[in-house]
């Protein structure tokens, strides 16, 4: 590798962390963040904003996060492919950074009122769209300079930034609440790693301002045969658009599930099914982050060898198989008290199915009131395992527990008989002291702790394994003309939407079946799609040269002085 091809990889992958570490300061921060500005209450002990208020401001949010990406990739691949990936994505990182600082200095809707949410929400999209456009941009630049048969090793450095990002966004928040402790971090502690961006911001710039563009896109520049309407060119030409939909279900729609299940999904299943306190939980995920990541560089590396193909599918199948068995060791490690009850305690409802409702919640702004829905969410909530049994119509839900104990879900303190309930049938306490709990960041050499983290380290891998190879399997579908609108449209649709909805859809399965697993079926029914769709339909591209005409024929070959000269 050069000093130039490395000058590159630096500078992309490291400007991409901390593209990533201010995304992921929003969600890690979600709750604080909406205390401070969508529930804040009054001088007289009433929340400023209605419900109907604080519903909107919740959805906007949750809209920005996720939803918003597909639309950052068609404005800012549009301009990528007009006027060059250098400078698209360095406005890419400029808008990130500086959204992301505002936001520590933005004051609180106790101090401003409506405006506070209303900024909140104008900057949460515009850090969306240029998350939209920052990957896209970085994968391509990198790939553009990387020499044949070595783009997957190149490419892979990308790849470890959205992992990267999540790990220094997770040292960062444990770091600034161990300094200003539980009490200091909520008032005002929350503000610093929103600050440090700053920092980010300007190292990030000053390296990419070093950068030159990508000598495939000058070389097309200095040619005239760039693409002069590349949205139209990418989607709007049926041969060019479905090879982007043979893309989105055939390689990332199950890169994205696995994704977000071996790190998300994980830690929304340790913290909410699992009741490990949020530090532990925290530090087990950074443990396994750490101890797997490697993985991107190698999967990276080998793809030039084997292929793409082989170890992306072969991630989501073996991730498929084996996520069952490795949640309930989960669970049997991480809460064994807990685990022991869904084996040993027969909880029951039965209700009219029509009184029934799929909980699907993403954003916390739906009410179910119906009474099997009440029950069955205040059980879910609970951690509790149940199953639905069908009654007359128009009955009111109930729940037996080992057939003694029944409980209307109409009752007024039917939450607090609930818990009092199963607590006294024998599921375990929050006090429970079986539960894993870290004491400080290094106690992870002993058997329960020590478990977990290899289990999490190999979900890692599993990550590795999808998300390695991806960036070069994406760059190399689309002809130049057109890669960075291309790739970054079904890139950010698959992570953004259906990764992003993978635990809200995961737990209202959990609610609508009363199984604490089945929640798995969502990533393990797409990721075997994934592995069908991409086995039948998707080339292999390791060899393609990314630099001829039309890399949509394979076997067209042309001389390429450009090659010759990167």
């Amino acid at each position: 590798m050069t000093k130039e091809e490395r000058k590159v990889i630096i500078a992309s992958s490291l400007g991409t962390v901390f593209e990533w570490y201010d995304f992921y300061l929003y969600g890690s921060l979600a709750t604080v963040i909406a205390a401070q500005f969508f529930t804040v209450l009054g001088a007289d002990g009433r929340p400023i904003f209605d419900e109907t208020t604080r519903n909107i401001f919740a959805l906007l949010a949750f809209a920005a996060g996720f939803l918003v990406r597909p639309f950052g990739a068609l404005v800012f691949g549009r301009l990528g492919d007009l006027v060059g990936r250098k400078y698209t994505f360095l406005i890419t990182i400029v808008i990130m950074g500086a959204s992301t600082f505002i936001v520590g200095i933005l004051p609180t809707a106790q101090s401003i009122g409506i405006a506070a949410p209303i900024i909140l929400i104008v900057l949460r999209c515009l850090q969306g769209l240029a998350l939209g456009g920052e990957y896209g941009g970085a994968a391509t630049y990198v790939a553009e300079h990387a020499p044949q048969g070595r783009r997957g090793f190149y490419t892979s450095f990308i790849q470890v930034t959205a992992t990267g990002g999540l790990f220094l966004s997770l040292i960062v928040i444990l770091g600034t609440q161990t300094l200003t402790g539980a009490d200091g971090f909520r008032e005002w502690g929350w503000r610093i790693p929103f600050l440090v961006s700053i920092v980010l911001l300007g190292i990030s710039v000053w390296i990419r301002m070093q950068m030159e563009e990508s000598p495939a896109f000058k070389k097309m520049k200095e040619e005239g045969t760039h693409s002069k309407a590349p949205l139209t060119e990418a989607f709007g030409q049926w041969k060019n658009a479905k090879v982007a939909i043979l893309a989105l279900f055939g390689l990332v729609a199950g890169q994205a599930v696995v994704w977000y299940t071996g790190q998300f999904y994980a830690l929304f299943f340790l913290g909410s099914v699992l009741k490990v306190d949020s530090y532990s939980a925290n530090l087990l995920i950074a443990w396994g982050l750490l101890l797997g990541s490697g993985g991107f560089i190698f999967f990276g590396w080998l793809s030039d060898k084997i292929g793409r193909k082989p170890i992306i599918l072969g991630g989501c199948l073996i991730a498929a198989l084996t996520y069952f068995p490795l949640f309930k060791l989960m669970s049997a490690e991480a809460n064994p008290a807990l685990h022991a009850a869904h084996q040993n305690i027969a909880v029951v409802v039965r209700a009219d199915p029509a009184d029934c409702s799929f909980q699907f919640n993403p954003v916390g702004t739906a009410r179910f009131t119906n009474s099997c829905d009440i029950a069955k969410s205040a059980l879910a909530r609970l951690s509790v395992q149940y199953h639905v049994e069908d009654a007359p119509a128009g009955s009111v839900a109930q729940v037996s527990i080992n057939n003694a104990a029944t409980l209307n879900a109409n009752d007024p303190n039917f939450a607090q008989a609930l818990g009092a309930a199963v607590t006294a049938a024998g599921y375990p306490a929050a006090s429970n002291p079986s539960v894993v709990r870290l004491a400080h960041p290094f106690d992870i050499f002993r058997e329960q702790s020590g478990v977990l983290v290899l289990v999490l380290a190999l979900l890692v891998i599993y990550v590795t394994m999808v998300y390695g190879p991806i960036a070069a399997a994406l760059v190399e579908l689309f002809p130049t003309r057109i890669r960075y609108t291309s790739m970054s449209l079904p890139y950010h649709i698959g992570n953004g939407w259906f990764g992003g909805l993978l635990p809200a859809t995961s737990f209202a399965m959990i609610a609508q079946t009363g199984d604490v697993y089945y929640g798995l079926w969502y990533p393990v029914v797409i990721a075997l799609a994934t592995v069908v769709i991409g086995t039948f339909f998707v080339p292999e591209t390791k060899d393609r040269d990314i630099f001829a005409e039309d890399v949509a024929d394979p076997a067209r070959k042309k001389p390429d002085p450009l090659r010759a000269r990167v």
